[in-house]
């Protein structure tokens, strides 16, 4: 039973993470599927491009949210049934693939901004405040949402090791797992970053002609 319960953990956290909140959002608002405008990327920032704001915001906090619910619940609720970091880090890899490739949507998921900051803050939430805050003033700086997004998921392995000095205990399969969404986030990047190394890539509040 005690190898059930890291492998119940881990496919529980997919199907959370497969819930495609953009699409569903889109849905319940009356607004056109995502997949089929702008970027065609299920998330928060093609769902803005239908001029919906409150549709952005609310798919922002639930794709962070799934990616935050299923770490939080094995971190401070899992010790009881035996779940161990390992447990955590799996849950949290688990809940960002199900974003990346979810099962109930056809495999077409979003990059992951949203569900690896989420992650973030359920490992712990000075990582998240981190994540974010790497995210925010990238973002405010470069006005690049792809930059910001590829800088914070770098450098989120890293705070997460360092957080080892200020009293965090810092656990290796952790740190593999976050590292591992980085370069997988990176890959789902891969055409914002040729757009960037080509100057071609849109910037926050730009308006296209």
């Amino acid at each position: 039973m005690q190898l059930l319960n890291p492998l119940a953990a881990t496919v529980a956290a997919y199907l959370v993470g497969s819930l495609s909140f953009a699409v569903i959002v889109s849905r319940v608002m009356g607004l056109k599927d995502p997949r089929t405008f702008g970027s065609k990327n299920p998330g928060a920032t093609n769902v803005l491009r239908s001029g919906n704001k409150a549709a952005a915001i609310v798919t922002l906090l639930l794709d962070a949210l799934k990616g935050f619910l299923p770490v939080f619940a094995v971190r401070w609720l899992g010790k009881a049934y035996g779940l161990d970091d390992g447990t955590v880090a799996l849950a949290g890899l688990a809940a960002f693939l199900g974003h990346l490739w979810p099962v109930f949507f056809r495999f077409r998921g979003g990059k992951g901004v949203a569900t690896f900051i989420g992650v973030a803050f359920g490992i712990h939430p000075l990582l998240g405040i981190a994540t974010g805050a790497t995210w925010l003033i990238i973002a405010f700086f470069f006005r690049y949402s792809s930059l910001a997004s590829l800088v914070a998921a770098v450098f989120a392995p890293a705070y997460y090791l360092l957080g080892n000095r200020i009293q965090w205990y810092a656990d290796t399969s952790i740190a593999i797992a976050l590292f591992v969404m980085a370069m997988l986030l990176a890959y789902r990047h891969r055409q914002n970053i040729n757009r960037l190394l080509q100057g071609k890539e849109s910037r926050l509040g730009a308006k296209k002609a």
